[in-house]
């Protein structure tokens, strides 16, 4: 893409903004990739947003007959940020060392994969009992 394409979308304010730099200065993304970092970036603005308004009220509001209940901020806070890791975890971004990034799917199986081996490694699996059995620690 050309540098042009690479600007920070109008009317990002500062939290937007420092994941649009913070993804665009390392990785080189395709339309598709930018498209997700701009609907990314807008969340995170909209995560500050709700957040200052809750810091100006209170955790704690009257319900329909007015008892006590968390106020609905909260939740919707909650749905933005699992909303902003999604679209984060989409664009799929290498860690360090890494040449090419992994979907969440790749990635959990990677994570469970070596808990698995790891596990066999450490003494809990099948191979260290046959390890043992064979240098004749039964």
């Amino acid at each position: 893409m050309s540098d042009e394409s690479l600007k920070p979308p109008d009317g990002l304010e500062t939290a937007g903004r420092q994941l649009w730099d913070s993804v665009t200065a390392t990785f080189v993304l395709n339309a598709g990739e930018i498209e997700i970092l701009r609907q990314a970036a807008a969340t995170a603005d909209e995560i500050a947003l709700l957040e200052a308004e809750l810091r100006a009220s209170s955790l704690v509001v009257a319900g329909y007959s007015g008892q006590p209940r968390p106020n609905p901020l909260l939740k919707i806070i909650q749905d933005h940020r699992l909303l902003l890791r999604r679209l984060v975890d989409s664009l799929a971004l290498p860690d360090e060392g890494e040449e090419s990034g992994l979907r969440p799917g790749q990635r959990h199986a990677r994570t469970a994969a070596n808990a698995r081996w790891r596990e066999r490694a450490e003494g809990n699996g099948k191979l260290a009992e046959l390890r043992a059995a064979a240098q004749g620690g039964w």
